[in-house]
């Protein structure tokens, strides 16, 4: 797999090249701005860029605007978005323009490189990665009543993860489950949140998230 680093701290971006050439990630470059991230991307197509949110000039949203222009210009290349910062919009921007390829994780993820590896092959796929800690907040925040309270706790766990962008087996896997006591779950939360019941994996996590965004409101 080869990917490219792009953000605007240089002992970051060489620290993160280091690690993953240490597990046989090959990286092709690395840059500090965007501009230089979508030229990158133009001349060496790599699997995987990964993309610091807030970059220069204005270290506002340039590098989310790179990562959409990425998708839509390379659609074979995936990004995966990297941010100090734990906000949701940003990750429903992505998500709703480019649900394919695409993963927002938060910085902090990047010191456990098993992680970041798996997410980065998984966007590699083809698969969309969210960091769960938004899904956490967002399934936990006040709010009015929703339909989000008739889940069990279960079902909350299961919602969990589908908004990370597992498939059903992947949940049976890390829950311990079987894979029809998985689909039931699945089966009820969709019927409980008046979801459409799809077996595409990008497809459910929009559902999902759409949900989530919808109850998750003060």
């Amino acid at each position: 797999m080869r990917v490219v680093v792009a953000d605007d701290e240089l002992l970051l971006r060489e620290g993160l090249a280091r690690l993953l050439g240490e597990v046989g990630v090959e990286v092709a470059g690395t840059v500090g701005d965007a501009p230089a991230l979508l030229r990158l991307v133009a001349l060496d197509l790599p699997d995987v860029a990964i993309v610091d949110i807030k970059m220069p000039p204005t270290h506002t949203e340039e590098g989310l605007v790179a990562a959409l222009a990425i998708r839509e210009r390379h659609p074979s290349v995936g990004v995966l978005v990297l941010s100090h910062y734990l906000e949701s919009r940003y990750a429903m921007r992505l998500f709703e323009r480019q649900p394919e390829r695409i993963g927002y994780l938060l910085k902090d993820r990047v010191s456990d490189i098993a992680v970041l590896v798996d997410s980065l092959r998984r966007i590699a796929e083809g698969e969309c990665v969210l960091d769960p800690t938004i899904v956490s907040r967002l399934l936990a925040r006040r709010r009015a009543p929703t339909p989000l309270d008739q889940l069990t706790e279960r079902e909350r766990e299961v919602l969990a993860l589908m908004g990370e962008g597992r498939s059903n087996q992947g949940i049976s896997q890390l829950l311990r489950l079987s894979l029809k006591t998985v689909e039931s779950h699945v089966g009820h939360i969709f019927r409980k949140l008046g979801l459409p019941d799809t077996a595409a994996d990008h497809r459910r996590v929009l559902a999902v998230l759409a949900a989530l965004r919808t109850g998750g409101q003060p």
